[in-house]
């Protein structure tokens, strides 16, 4: 990827450019360790992986980028983090590698070779090493070599350089797919050579959406690693879960306690993992009532409900994601406790539906059919609406006013992992062993909702947890952090002690 008219502007650094200079930084470095011993534990997952979809394209040339660095201002860039697509067919994670491409290659006599075309770490004696602000090894560290890569991955790599006559080469021939929103630059490249190579324009979007499409739903089955780095994401998010509780008297009297809490939450995330996998929710009050909130400006009171929504990436890729509900000074009010008991009930009955045969959707139908006995037992449906009524999807739905959002998606490599998948392999389909799916009820009570009785407003209650179909059921990854009222007071009172 070339470098952005933007960090063309600010390169105004003066750098000395004499051969007795260059000359003077080549020299007297020692050698260099091995930076891969061994192959990477995920290298035979991600070759099944890859295996899987070469049966589906037998003949067909995939083209899968990584993406390129993006400029958040000037001449910094954000933080890389690979297209999921590219780390779930190379196990490649974290910050590794920008402007990565994996090529699927049809071989004669089927199959495909994969083949990962990179920036491979340049030599000491190159101007890369010590010019290049963007990618040399002096600024941001070294990349791997042809050989690590490799030895890593069980891959042949190849130099970046070599992609664009490769992914060219029989074009007319070979139909070529690509992963077409991971690297917009590259995308238009690939446009213009197949049209140029005889394809028709008009189907380059369906062919590359089709593969696009099958990439996604490949993950809703997760193998045994992927299962594996899950549950390292959850048990990393239960420990920032306890270091917020620990620091929610902080967040109280230091003001501005919803950035405190992100903060002690973020820093424990990018501790024990590669960061937070999605912005977190950290909800004071009624701002729990908004449930996108993530910009976290609010004050955290005695007496109020925290609503943080959080999740720990770990580092290849693969996130949590939690929600708890925590008194702040370490009990529920009555009204609270109403309310939270009421939403742990419902997901009670979600979590029941998780067993393979069911389908997706049953787990929200059971889940929303215990919020609307609720708000029926409390009053707060229409006059002679009954609980049948608002779940007719036609004609009803007045529960969703206090519960809008749907109770489960899949989780993975993306918070909500398999978007692609159709209505018809999501929400229609069976649940299978290997799914991993949230479980998140909830009832939201504006301070301003004259409809709701007064002892409710104001409050926000969401429980969230992340749970693995097994064979007769299901397996709670995130059991480990308490869910029922009683629990969580509890489990509050012993994370303090501790502090």
């Amino acid at each position: 990827m070339s470098t952005s008219e933007e960090q063309k502007k600010s390169q105004i650094r003066e750098r000395p450019t004499t051969e007795a200079f260059r000359r003077f930084v080549r020299e007297d470095w020692a050698p260099r360790r091995p930076a891969v011993t061994e192959p990477a534990a995920v290298a035979t997952y991600a070759a099944a992986r890859r295996a899987a979809v070469s049966a589906a394209y037998e003949g067909d040339r995939l083209v899968i980028p990584a993406g390129g660095l993006k400029v958040r201002s000037n001449d910094c860039d954000y933080v890389f983090r690979p297209h999921s697509a590219f780390a779930h067919l190379t196990g490649l994670g974290a910050d590794r590698e920008p402007d990565a491409v994996l090529v699927l290659e049809p071989k004669e006599g089927g199959g495909h070779d994969a083949v990962v075309y990179f920036r491979p770490l340049a030599g000491r004696d190159s101007d890369e090493f010590f010019t290049d602000s963007r990618y040399g090894e002096f600024w941001v560290g070294a990349r791997p070599t042809i050989e690590d890569l490799e030895l890593e991955l069980g891959v042949i790599a190849r130099h970046i350089d070599e992609l664009a006559d490769a992914v060219a080469k029989d074009a007319g021939e070979v139909t070529v797919r690509l992963v077409r929103d991971a690297d917009r630059e590259l995308t238009a490249q690939l446009d213009a050579s197949r049209v140029e190579n005889g394809a028709d324009a008009e189907t380059l979007e369906p062919l590359d959406d089709e593969l696009a499409h099958v990439l996604s739903h490949l993950r809703m089955v997760k193998d045994e690693w992927e299962i594996e780095q899950l549950q390292a994401a959850v048990d990393a998010t239960r420990a920032g879960f306890e270091a917020v509780i620990a620091a929610l008297p902080d967040a109280a009297e230091k003001g501005r306690g919803e950035r405190w809490i992100e903060g002690v939450f973020g820093l424990h995330a990018r501790h024990q993992g590669n960061g937070v996998g999605y912005d977190s929710i950290c909800a004071a009050g009624d701002h729990a009532n908004t449930l996108h909130w993530i910009r976290n400006t609010g004050d955290v009171e005695e007496g109020e409900l925290v609503l943080l929504d959080a999740g720990v990436e770990v580092d290849s890729l693969f996130t949590a994601d939690i929600t708890r509900t925590l008194p702040v000074d370490g009990e529920f009010t009555d009204a609270q406790r109403e309310i939270y008991d009421a939403v742990y009930a419902a997901q009670e009955a979600g979590m029941a539906a998780v067993k393979p045969g069911n389908r997706f959707s049953d787990v929200h139908a059971a889940a929303i059919r215990v919020i609307a006995e609720r708000l029926h037992a409390w009053g707060l449906l229409p006059e002679g609406v009954s609980v049948e009524d608002t779940l007719d999807t036609d004609h009803g739905q007045y529960h969703r006013r206090w519960m809008v959002h749907g109770t489960s998606h899949h989780l993975g490599l993306d918070v909500h992992d398999c978007a692609l998948a159709t209505r018809e392999e999501y929400m229609d389909a069976e649940l299978t062993p290997g799914m991993v799916l949230t479980v998140e009820p909830g009832l939201y009570f504006k301070a301003d909702d004259l409809k709701a009785p007064e002892r409710f407003r104001g409050i926000g209650v969401r429980i969230e947890d992340d749970v693995l179909v097994t064979e007769d059921g299901f397996r709670n990854l995130s059991a480990g952090m308490p869910r029922a009222s009683a629990d969580v007071e509890a489990w509050v009172r012993e994370v303090r002690s501790r502090a």
